[in-house]
């Protein structure tokens, strides 16, 4: 087998994989290396998101969705169901077979576009003349050399201080898509998108779930009319949500785990939970690439240091996704590798950092684009607001899900819109529109006239457009 390449890209993460592909397009010989292995020992590329986040959370989520409208829902249909039972084995081979179907999906597209796979640990191993030496370990060893090499080695979960994940008790992500059997009290510590999303799963099932968050707000990152709603419609749900809370301590055995921790009061308190999720963030992945053998600068955070094009200090060495600096989404990381590929063909690259989608999977789903409230009233920028619910929109009253609403905020002066925020179902869906709107610096009134197909939820941002201009039409 050839060993030398145009292009190395260690990782097949979202990023990894995307940026082997499209250099492969552009003409380069391109080899792709990742040591995600299933649990045959199989090569799993995809990453963190193929394999125990994106994907199977989805996977499960929406199993778990379905099981909360069998028990409270479709009765308002006229569908009578009783006695409805969740079989965790087949509820997670579901899942199972989902990663595995992305796993081939993501192998079939390396060999259908030329790309060299290899499976093992790639590290650096030195430099011959302009030639990046990157040693490839798993049962063999093999050197590969290439002019360019794209590092995509994503990140891993974040423990709490002194506190290993077995995951059995004291869960990550991983262990968390994995309970073979529905806790009777789970415990989650962190109220971002991994313990939102896992814990709706695990309570549609029947868990009573405790999130403890040390920020003093509520998805502070969200625009604060929709975090105030959320909170609404989650603790009505039965997701026991507690802010600014300090954990003293976390002790546990087998069955079990403790947790002491301080309120906002200043209070102490105690929970003792069957499992424990600990999402409290991720840290970039490079402790295998061997960085300090050829000099590769990270910073005091551990990740791979990058100027505005995802070049490192090192020639012809780039990074993307997030082992370098901005948000940990799967689509970033995929703009990042097309940008980093085309830019070594030589080509122009494009990258808008303003206009990354946000989306939390819960239900209702929540997503924005661009600045929220709270991040205009800091800039002192004029603004106007225009919004809509969701109980005024006619696909949503058949849908029989009308929680929500669209808030779109715009430039006071130039109409320009400047954040879109949704909470609401197919949120996710919907938050395109308002991407593809921002990205070519539309304005409200060009929502408010686009043709919206009716009945469909995506009418309430054409009305929520209106709504800047008091002229909404539904409500």
């Amino acid at each position: 087998m050839n060993n030398k390449f145009d292009l190395i890209v260690i990782g097949a993460g979202p990023g990894g994989y995307i940026a082997a592909i499209r250099a492969s397009q552009l003409g380069m010989s391109v080899a792709c290396i990742d040591a995600w292995s299933n649990i045959n020992g199989n090569p799993a590329p995809g990453g963190t998101c193929t394999n125990v986040g994106c994907i199977p959370s989805k996977a499960l989520l929406q199993s778990s969705e379905y099981f909360d409208h069998v028990n409270h829902s479709f009765h308002t249909h006229g569908i009578e169901i009783s006695n409805a039972k969740i079989n965790i084995n087949n509820f997670l081979k579901r899942k199972d077979n989902i990663v595995k179907q992305n796993n081939e999906g993501i192998l079939y597209l390396f060999k259908k576009n030329k790309v060299s796979f290899f499976h093992g640990k790639g590290s650096f191993f030195g430099k011959e003349n302009d030639q990046w030496l990157i040693k490839v370990k798993n049962k063999e060893e093999s050197i590969l050399s290439a002019k360019n090499v794209i590092i995509a080695t994503g990140s891993i979960a974040r423990e709490f201080p002194n506190i290993a994940f077995d995951e059995q008790t004291i869960l990550s992500n991983d262990g968390a898509l994995s309970i073979n059997t529905v806790p009777k009290k789970l415990g989650i510590i962190g109220a971002g998108v991994i313990g939102l999303e896992l814990g709706s799963v695990w309570r549609r099932l029947g868990a009573d779930v405790t999130i403890l968050e040390s920020a003093p707000n509520f998805l502070a990152a969200a625009d604060s009319q929709i975090s105030k709603e959320a909170f609404k419609l989650f603790t009505k749900q039965g997701l026991k949500i507690n802010v600014g809370i300090e954990v003293k301590d976390i002790s546990y055995s087998k069955n079990s785990v403790s947790v002491k921790y301080k309120d906002s009061s200043s209070n102490n308190h105690e929970i003792i939970f069957d499992k424990l999720i600990v999402s409290i963030g991720r840290i970039p992945f490079t402790k295998d690439l061997n960085a300090e053998s050829v000099g590769l600068t990270l910073d005091s955070k551990g990740f791979i240091s990058v100027d505005n094009y995802c070049k490192t200090n090192l020639q012809n060495i780039w990074a993307i996704g997030d082992v370098v600096r901005g948000p940990m989404l799967a689509h970033k990381a995929e703009e990042e590798g097309v940008f980093v590929a085309e830019m070594i063909a030589g080509q122009k690259g494009h990258l808008n950092f303003n206009n990354i989608p946000w989306v939390i999977y819960t239900s209702p789903e929540i997503a924005w684009v661009g600045k929220n409230e709270q991040q205009l009233k800091e800039l002192k920028r004029d603004y106007k607001i225009g919004s809509f619910p969701f109980i005024a929109n006619g696909r949503a009253r058949a849908l029989g899900d009308t929680s929500g609403f669209v808030k779109i905020i715009a430039d006071k002066y130039t109409d320009e819109v400047l954040g879109v925020h949704i909470i609401g179902a197919m949120a996710s869906e919907l938050i395109s529109e308002a991407v593809t709107i921002m990205e070519f610096k539309g304005s409200s009134e060009d929502i408010a006239r686009i043709w919206h197909a009716h009945p469909t939820l995506s009418e309430s941002l054409k009305e929520a457009a209106l709504a800047l201009d008091n002229r909404s039409l539904n409500y």
